[in-house]
């Protein structure tokens, strides 16, 4: 070996690995930059080719937080987002939430419940069917269970709850889908965040149709199947 070809191969043995830490560093560096910066999909309005038009980016940003911290299975405990929680989920005005639903008029539906119930009457449960069996290719089943200012906040909590976990048990019953617990996503506001004015008088709804209180539309369970890419 001449002695010009030493050094340059005792350069290289030194150089490589400083390189290889250098590229590893910056591969690191991108992916926290990637997972610190804000979300794609809210810097620009452009849908996916398999998107709905409702899809709005703030809409994915929504649906995402809903499925990742709201149980989409029951290894965390417990399914949904409890009523304290929702607020910080939606990290959004109330008006500002519900609105985000409003171009799912036509294929979404409030489950209206009796006062201080969770049960699921005929007409409850003939709806919640006819909405699920229409899919329509859509991936995600979003369920938002409320209550009306009767009673205690607690209490209104804990009624929210079980109207949501009443929606998902009787879907668990009627349908055999295996894949049911990886498709509903539960988010349960109580009284305290989101309450449904009667704007919503006009959107399909279970129990009397000439009866449209705000307490009517608030003692409820929101459903509808969202197709959007995450």
């Amino acid at each position: 070996m001449n002695k010009v070809a030493l050094p340059v191969l005792v350069g290289a043995f030194f150089v490589t690995p400083i390189l290889a830490m250098v590229w590893t560093s910056s591969a690191e560096a991108r992916l926290v930059e990637a997972e610190t910066s804000p979300d794609p999909s809210a810097q620009a309005a452009v849908a996916a080719a398999s998107d709905e038009s409702y899809c709005t980016p703030e809409l994915k940003k929504i649906l995402r937080r809903v499925l990742q911290s709201c149980g989409l299975d029951s290894s965390a405990g417990g399914r949904g987002c409890q009523p304290l929680e929702a607020k910080s989920v939606a990290a959004l005005s109330g008006g500002d939430f519900n609105a985000l639903f409003d171009p799912l008029s036509d294929r979404a539906g409030i489950v209206q419940f009796d006062l201080d119930s969770d049960a699921l009457d005929g007409s409850d449960q003939a709806l919640l069917e006819k909405l699920f069996a229409d899919q329509r290719g859509a991936s995600w089943f979003f369920v938002v269970a409320r209550s009306s200012p009767e009673g205690s906040s607690e209490h209104n909590r804990e009624l929210s709850q079980r109207r949501g976990n009443a929606v998902l048990t009787h879907l668990e019953t009627a349908f055999e889908n295996p894949e049911l617990d990886q498709q509903v996503g539960l988010l349960q506001l109580g009284e305290e965040f989101a309450q449904l004015s009667q704007n919503y008088c006009t959107w399909t709804r279970s129990g009397d149709p000439a009866s449209c209180t705000d307490a009517d539309l608030n003692r409820s369970a929101f459903v509808a199947w969202i197709d959007c890419r995450l």
